[in-house]
């Protein structure tokens, strides 16, 4: 009896010692735990895009390649804008021709005109200075009237005027064309010559160069094919420059803050605790990641996206790459 009562107590002390154990182990199983959220490293892309149609010529780049910004990268030729330039060329030499030849063979006609008007001028003048001497030695003779002689000298005076008017036109037309005509004919040289340097312009567009320095990480064309203005032609990956990206539920997002650090680990790399800046967080949420139930109540969450910079230089880091971070909860 006494051996049963003893047992009793030892199989009464097991199960309450397990129910206590197991009631120890389960309040600190249900402790809140830390929360971990999946990040990711991204980098700026760089759409390389046709700046006027034409034939790829030539890529002078590989994917994957490292590059250098102002790396000549692909040369299109553009028959049409080598036709183009021709053309505007050849007007520019036409509008040239034309206002040189205001400068100078118009000025040839302008000189015979007005040499023959300042002739004419002059005979008209010695007939009139040769009239008005006559008439006015006949005046002092008394053989004519005042009136007459008057009238004699009149007509002397307006020739002398007009010899001199015929003689400035005449030097005018030695000096130079008209101010019009040449102020016309320059201006149509000047546009024509903007023009070509325009289309010149336009031809120097045929070789891309690379805005940054970075890698290549797609090409999209071929030598030898078509490209239109803007159609891309490849893509260059700020490799230089990654950044974390994680969305963080709205419940969460008071544990972040412009200008704070945060840490992550990045597992490709074998890295723990890596400090990054948060440097933008999104105004406005996007998706909803938790789905409120009938049976779970509350309400949908939203996400928020946000964006962290290495406070140093990571070897090996690349865009894809997996960051965990972890959040108090």
């Amino acid at each position: 009896m006494k051996t049963t009562n003893k047992i009793l107590v030892i199989s009464f002390a097991v199960i309450l010692l397990t129910i206590l154990t197991l009631s120890i182990l389960g309040i600190f199983l249900m402790r809140d735990k830390d929360i971990i959220v999946q990040g990711q490293i991204e980098a700026e892309e760089y759409n390389i895009s046709g700046l006027l149609p034409g034939r790829i010529e030539d890529i002078y780049v590989k994917k994957g390649e490292r590059i250098e910004k102002g790396d000549t990268l692909v040369h299109i030729i553009s028959r049409e804008m080598l036709a183009e330039y021709e053309a505007q060329k050849s007007l520019e030499s036409v509008a040239s021709l034309q206002s040189e030849k205001i400068d100078a063979g118009s000025r040839k006609q302008l000189i015979s005109i007005a040499k023959e008007l300042w002739d004419g001028a002059k005979a008209d003048l010695r007939l009139a200075k040769t009239t008005y001497e006559r008439i006015k030695a006949l005046y002092e003779d008394s053989i004519v009237s005042l009136q007459r002689r008057d009238e004699v000298e009149a007509i002397y005076k307006s020739a002398l005027a007009a010899e001199r008017a015929a003689y400035y036109q005449y030097q005018i037309a030695i000096e130079g064309a008209q101010e019009q005509d040449k102020a016309s004919a320059k201006a149509m040289a000047s546009a024509a010559k903007s023009n070509s340097e325009v289309v010149k312009a336009l031809l120097n567009d045929s070789k891309l160069i690379s805005p940054i320095s970075g890698e290549v990480a797609t090409i999209a064309l071929n030598e030898g094919e078509l490209s239109s203005i803007g159609t891309s032609i490849m893509t260059i990956i700020d490799i230089e420059n990654p950044y974390l990206v994680i969305n963080i539920r709205e419940d969460l997002l008071k544990n972040f803050k412009i200008g704070e650090i945060i840490s992550c680990d990045i597992p490709a790399l074998a890295l723990k605790d890596v400090s990054f800046t948060i440097n933008y967080i999104a105004p406005l949420g996007s998706f909803a990641t938790w789905k409120a139930t009938k049976d779970s109540g509350g309400y949908d969450l939203k996400t928020f996206e946000i964006q962290a910079i290495p406070t140093i230089k990571i070897n090996d880091l690349r865009p894809g790459m997996t960051c965990l971070i972890k959040i108090d909860n």
